[in-house]
């Protein structure tokens, strides 16, 4: 490991953010601290995840959404201190890394199938 990938690491292990496990394809709600004149507050951002970029300290993800009919997308740092939480609503089920093809897409045809929880690892937890 290189000087500057060491340093990354003791910074990300100093910030000690609980960072949910979350790949695209999964619906998640981000809450982000904003900032209105004196007052501090937290607003909820809840999409798909559509990307996500693993680069360390500067690791980022893509959240979309529909807003009043309009798709709005908004590029999170993983790390970043204006970002209060992360929590993971649904998992999707998707062959993709990248889904840049959910932009041309509206309705029905734009919707992810949710990833259902594995029947061995159910049936041993029953038992």
């Amino acid at each position: 490991m290189n000087l500057i990938q060491q340093l990354e690491q003791e910074e990300i292990a100093r910030l000690g953010k609980a960072i949910p496990e979350f790949a695209p394809g999964d619906t998640v709600i981000v809450n982000v601290n904003v900032v209105e004149g004196t007052r501090k507050r937290a607003q909820a951002y809840e999409g798909v995840v559509i990307s996500r970029r693993n680069r360390g300290l500067n690791s980022n993800f893509i959240v979309r959404k529909i807003s009043s009919g309009e798709g709005v997308e908004r590029t999170f740092q993983l790390y970043s201190p204006l970002i209060a939480s992360i929590e993971v609503k649904r998992r999707g089920d998707v062959r993709r890394a990248k889904l840049y093809y959910l932009r041309e897409r509206s309705g029905k045809s734009a919707r992810i199938k949710e990833k259902l929880p594995n029947r061995r690892v159910a049936a041993k937890a029953s038992a």
